[in-house]
């Protein structure tokens, strides 16, 4: 869609572009829902691809994502034999509700910016623990859990002006155990339900992220396996108004397909169960 209110794009910002944030701008990387809709409050729009950040970063203490990277890299991206969670990255991927040709486009960070109860990569990086780093316009950085960001649907933590600059995820949730579960109505349809299970090696821990069914990431940790009853509860305990409604799925049924599928999780994690 063209985006006939802006009247200038910024190509090659500064290495801080967070520092000349003004009223009216928009930040700029694949652009997926940015051309997809009406803008009528912007006048600016600032090109992060231009940017020199990394897309991956592999190191000992786990990996480094930059906002930027987009969904055919990540895709593509072979992680060390050890980082057994890395199978997670395909899986998500492939959650996206869009056409693998967008994948050229369509950013890690982006995607976690719109905040959207499906948005695969929320799923992707609160199960696997990571944390963003978040440039503000006073300069300044810090640091937040990846499960404090999406606050609602289609909200989270981002002042304006504030950027996500990467997504850091340690070596020690990469050398997890995992178990996914996630239910559309179509095989190519948005994410109704979409839970992931992590356990750590030489344990009986369990820590089930649930998103898609809610309208921001829940997780429900376990030093040791739960029983079925256990894992139950903690389901039912989740709030009324954090269950999410729209065309894919009630609230009621979304709560359902959770219980079901964690307890599919539950089994396969449980030393000795099912691989």
């Amino acid at each position: 869609m063209d985006l006939n209110t802006i009247t200038e794009v910024v190509r090659r910002p500064s290495d801080r572009p967070e520092e000349e944030w003004r009223d009216g701008d928009a930040w700029l990387a694949g652009g997926t829902w940015l051309f997809s809709a009406e803008q009528p409050e912007l006048r600016r729009l600032i090109d992060l691809t231009a940017l020199p950040w990394d897309p991956l970063v592999p190191s000992k203490s786990g990996l480094g994502i930059g906002a930027t990277c987009t969904i055919r890299e990540l895709y593509a991206f072979a992680p060390p034999g050890d980082w057994i969670a890395g199978t997670l990255f395909r899986e998500c991927c492939e959650a996206f509700l869009s056409s693998f040709k967008v994948w050229n486009s369509a950013t890690v960070g982006g995607n976690i910016c719109m905040s959207l109860p499906a948005g695969p990569m929320i799923t992707l990086t609160v199960a696997l623990e990571a944390s963003y780093e978040l440039w503000n316009p006073d300069g300044s950085t810090r640091s937040v859990d990846a499960l404090d960001f999406v606050t609602g649907n289609n909200r989270n933590i981002l002042a304006p002006g504030t950027i996500l600059r990467r997504i850091d995820i340690p070596a020690r949730a990469l050398r997890k155990r995992t178990a996914h579960r996630r239910f559309s109505l179509t095989r190519l349809g948005r994410s109704t339900v979409f839970l992931v299970g992590t356990r750590t090696p030489g344990t009986s821990d369990l820590l089930l992220t649930v998103t898609a069914g809610t309208t921001r990431p829940v997780r429900l940790a376990f030093d040791t396996m739960p029983d079925a009853g256990t894992l139950r509860q903690s389901i039912d305990a989740i709030p009324a108004d954090v269950w999410f409604a729209d065309p894919n799925g009630t609230p009621g049924h979304r709560r359902h397909l959770t219980q079901h599928f964690a307890e599919e999780i539950r089994r396969q994690l449980t030393p000795g169960g099912p691989s």
